[in-house]
């Protein structure tokens, strides 16, 4: 039955680097599928241009009490317009504002949520949303943290790292493909090969090769220096694809900074492999 696969993820954590290897693997294409048109392949559960498209307003008509109750009509407008099930990029954390839900099981069929280390993710929110390092981290530490509007994307409700990952990883009635930005990295074949399987997608060792290679870093990256990527910060200050590895926060954050992330997020980063059970940073 037709429904939404929920592509979730905590901001930087790895959801755009997804969105391209699926839209790549699925059209199976001899060239890479332009980042650019990742929209084509994957929608977003907060673009205001699908509340327009299903209200036939202008987001200048739609004021924010709208979008709370059109949340659940539009995923289910979403999950119908495909014949078969359709990927929805999602950040949202799995949760309810007064009593409407952000993310709308009638509409679900699956989930695949990619989780990342909160030391790097704090860095790379940092550079992306233009903040400093210290107001990332509060960020990630805030169990009420919403991300504001901006053009062309409503609100996102966030929460804490710790909250969004055990939201989607203990929802009910819900068992996500849990997929980690380490392993995307350390060892893609085999990641994105276990991905494969679980979404039921057709099997090729050399179309996953490919897939794999026109998603690489160096390709997004590459060509986001030459076509200015729709999802890069305004200013052009900061690439989006801008690193690409992991381990970055021990050069940038500050001890106290790191303390107040592993503190706050110990437990869940202690059992998503990102800390000893004593405590100590794997990475």
């Amino acid at each position: 039955m037709p429904g939404i696969i929920w592509l979730a993820s905590y901001p930087k954590s790895g959801n755009t680097w997804l969105r391209a290897f699926l839209a790549n693997y699925i059209t199976n294409a001899a060239t890479p599928v332009a980042i650019n048109d990742l929209p084509k392949h994957v929608l977003g559960d907060n673009l205001i241009l699908h509340y327009e498209q299903f209200t036939g307003k202008s987001a200048r008509d739609l004021a924010d009490e709208d979008f709370k109750w059109l949340r659940p009509r539009v995923h289910e407008w979403l999950a119908r317009s495909r014949p078969q099930e359709v990927f929805v990029k999602t950040h949202s954390v799995v949760s309810k504002v007064d009593d409407m839900p952000l993310i709308t099981p009638s509409a679900t069929a699956g989930a695949v949520y990619v989780v990342r280390n909160p030391l790097d993710v704090a860095v790379s929110f940092a550079h992306h949303y233009q903040v400093t390092y210290a107001r990332a981290v509060d960020s990630l530490c805030s169990d009420d943290y919403v991300l504001p509007s901006s053009s062309g994307l409503h609100r996102q409700y966030l929460s804490s790292w710790s909250h969004h990952v055990r939201s989607w990883t203990e929802a009910p009635g819900l068992t996500p493909h849990l997929l980690r930005y380490e392993d995307m990295l350390g060892a893609p074949h085999k990641a994105f090969g276990r991905l494969i399987g679980f979404l039921g997608l057709p099997k090729d060792p050399a179309r996953l090769r490919r897939a794999i290679g026109f998603s690489s870093f160096r390709e997004l990256s590459g060509q986001e220096r030459t076509t200015r990527f729709v999802e890069s910060r305004p200013d052009g200050e900061s690439s989006f694809f801008r690193a690409g590895r992991t381990g970055a926060w021990r050069n940038v954050l500050t001890e106290a900074q790191a303390e107040i992330l592993i503190a706050k997020h110990r437990e869940v980063m202690v059992e998503m492999g990102y800390l000893t059970p004593s405590g100590r940073p794997t990475r």
